[in-house]
């Protein structure tokens, strides 16, 4: 059964006319359209029995070329949509009673138009039903997700090699981003991190102007788009020898993301997984710089559903992909993080990237 089959089967068991997405990763899983449309409206509308989507005029032609979907909807910059919208319905909107939307992304003005369009159907927070198609991954995903990953292996190696004496965190992250273009990277799937020494210890620092010294600690994290699917990897390595308290707390971090992606098997709850990795960490004693959830879902974006934090109830099932990322920060000191994305077997997890996570001792450079 293919996606929207599946979604337009959970419309008719929800009762719904009709739904509304205009998130474009959202609409590129859906139609196979991948676009940033910035201001203008670009959406996919999935009735029980055909697929439309709204387009600006200027990319009209792109989107019969890569959408899969039934008709489509052209305006131009002086035309509004919804009119556009309203007229192609040629008076039927009152027989849409129920429309779903994801208020997660659906901006208020645009939830105002739709409402205007269809004046006399109720509107039903629909997010759970595209969070629960995205998160289970196909096979066609997880393969691409895994070259992503090797993609990010490769720009880690970039970054790794690049460290001398003096350099600085910004200038690692430009030549991180542009060498790994060359591989046929469309785009990083975040700003890329690198962080010397005690910057390290902001789990969100910016890179900048700080200069690397010898014998101190690299925060790599990074990650690609590749064919319309993000990976995401953090290392912490050493820009010559660690001492013995610092290589003491790497190793708490890399124990507890081993410990959190051994556990993970279907069945498992979301929340317990964090707490495999956090009780080793509170453990030994750090548990107050452990400051974020373990992790996050991965696909076409790279903070999406599902949630592993404390306390989610959620189930783990078959071919999930999200992200294990314990991390220590000491403020003004030292800060630590370990993160794979794994995707989930009938039996575990296996990761999409595969840097060791041993501690790497890089030699120092003029």
């Amino acid at each position: 059964m293919t996606l929207i089959k599946k979604l337009q089967q959970t419309m008719r068991d929800k009762k719904l006319d009709m739904l509304y997405f205009d998130e474009p990763l959202t609409v590129a899983y859906l139609t196979g359209f991948e676009s940033e449309p910035h201001e203008r409206v670009v959406a996919v509308l999935v009735f029980s029995d055909k697929v439309w989507m709204i387009v600006p005029e200027l990319e009209k032609q792109s989107a019969k070329a890569a959408a899969t979907c039934d008709r489509i909807l052209s305006y131009k910059d002086e035309v509004s949509p919804w009119s556009l919208l309203k007229d192609a319905l040629k008076g039927e909107t009152n027989k849409t009673r129920h429309v779903g939307v994801d208020e997660e992304s659906l901006v208020v003005s645009r939830y105002h138009e739709l409402k205007d369009v269809f004046s006399t159907a109720s509107f039903v927070n629909s997010t759970s039903l595209i969070q629960n198609l995205r998160v289970i991954k196909q096979s066609y995903e997880i393969d691409i997700m895994k070259e992503a990953g090797q993609l990010a292996d490769k720009a880690l190696e970039i970054g790794m090699s690049s460290l001398k004496n003096g350099i600085t965190e910004a200038e690692v992250v430009a030549l991180i981003e542009y060498e790994i273009k060359k591989y046929g990277v469309e785009k990083m799937s975040f700003p890329t991190m690198v962080l010397f020494g005690d910057h390290a210890a902001s789990p969100h620092g910016n890179p900048g102007s700080r200069k690397l010294q010898p014998n101190e600690w690299v925060l790599f994290d990074l990650g690609v788009v590749y064919k319309g699917y993000t990976s995401d990897m953090t290392r912490t390595v050493v820009y010559g020898q660690a001492d013995k308290k610092t290589q003491e707390i790497y190793n708490v971090v890399k124990d507890a993301q081993e410990n959190a992606q051994n556990f993970i098997k279907p069945g498992v709850r979301a929340g317990d997984i964090d707490k495999a990795a956090r009780q080793h960490i509170e453990d030994a004693g750090y548990g107050e710089y452990f400051s974020h959830r373990l992790g996050h879902g991965l696909g076409k974006s790279v903070h999406e559903y599902p949630n592993i934090a404390p306390g989610v109830a959620l189930e783990i099932e078959e071919n999930m992909c999200f992200s294990i990322e314990p991390g220590i920060y000491i403020e003004d000191y030292y800060g630590v993080r370990i993160e794979d994305c794994v995707y989930v077997t009938e039996s575990g997890a296996l990761p999409l990237t595969h840097t060791p996570k041993e501690m790497i001792e890089l030699p120092i450079k003029e």
